[in-house]
């Protein structure tokens, strides 16, 4: 089972991904994971994107796409994967419908974790990160056992300077016209179906997997 997660900034899709992992057995494939892992590790992909963003110019979709076919080709993805943070365009939602056909795959299911632009502002100003490992708190929904410490790896939180209400206002703008034509897209195949991300952790995910068991059903 292939599985797309849209959500925007603060949506809460990373947390549910996870979860679905455990629960499906299938692993989550995340976009900004490949970038970082490609980069670190200096394979000729991630050395193609830094020069794009040594640059400031976007990377373009080719690179992107190069990454997912190589993560979706490794043998935990046989199954199935949790694609976040790809596709971002319909162009990209295409290209990842031509790499799954010739894998004899298909995307199976889109939920579109839905959240008012309020919440997620709300969400995402009280966001902390590890200076270390990357992990990602908040200070209301997913705050630390020890205040500034990262439960993970003991690293020091802090707040980014990219985190500020101006700066996740024009990210999630920027999301909305982004997506708009590919929830378009798959809402015209009949892939899409929208969970309401108001809800808690816990109801999202209950919503989550009964979009899953249905289609479990249809087949």
């Amino acid at each position: 089972m292939d599985l797309v997660l849209l959500g925007a900034p603060g949506a809460g899709k990373g947390t549910q991904a996870e979860r679905l992992e455990q629960w499906l057995g299938i692993p989550q494939v995340s976009s900004g994971d490949l970038f970082r892992v490609n980069i670190a590790e200096g394979t000729a992909l991630g050395r193609a994107a830094q020069s794009y963003i040594d640059r400031g110019a976007l990377v373009p979709d080719d690179v992107t796409i190069g990454m997912v076919a190589e993560r979706l080709a490794e043998a935990d993805c046989a199954g199935g994967a949790i694609l976040d943070g790809f596709p971002r365009t319909v162009a990209q939602a295409k290209a990842l419908d031509e790499l799954l056909a010739e894998m004899g795959r298909q995307v199976d299911l889109v939920p579109y974790v839905t959240v008012a632009r309020e919440t997620l502002l709300e969400r995402l100003g009280g966001r902390w990160t590890c200076r270390a490992c990357g992990a990602v708190y908040h200070q209301v929904y997913r705050p630390p056992e020890v205040a500034g410490v990262c439960d993970v790896c003991g690293g020091e939180l802090y707040q980014r300077p990219d985190d500020t209400a101006e700066t996740q206002a024009r990210r999630i703008d920027v999301y909305m016209q982004e997506t708009s034509p590919l929830i378009a897209y798959y809402r015209e195949r009949g892939l899409l179906v929208e969970i309401d991300g108001e809800r808690s952790i816990d109801e999202v995910e209950a919503a989550l997997r009964a979009a899953v068991m249905t289609l479990r059903n249809e087949d």
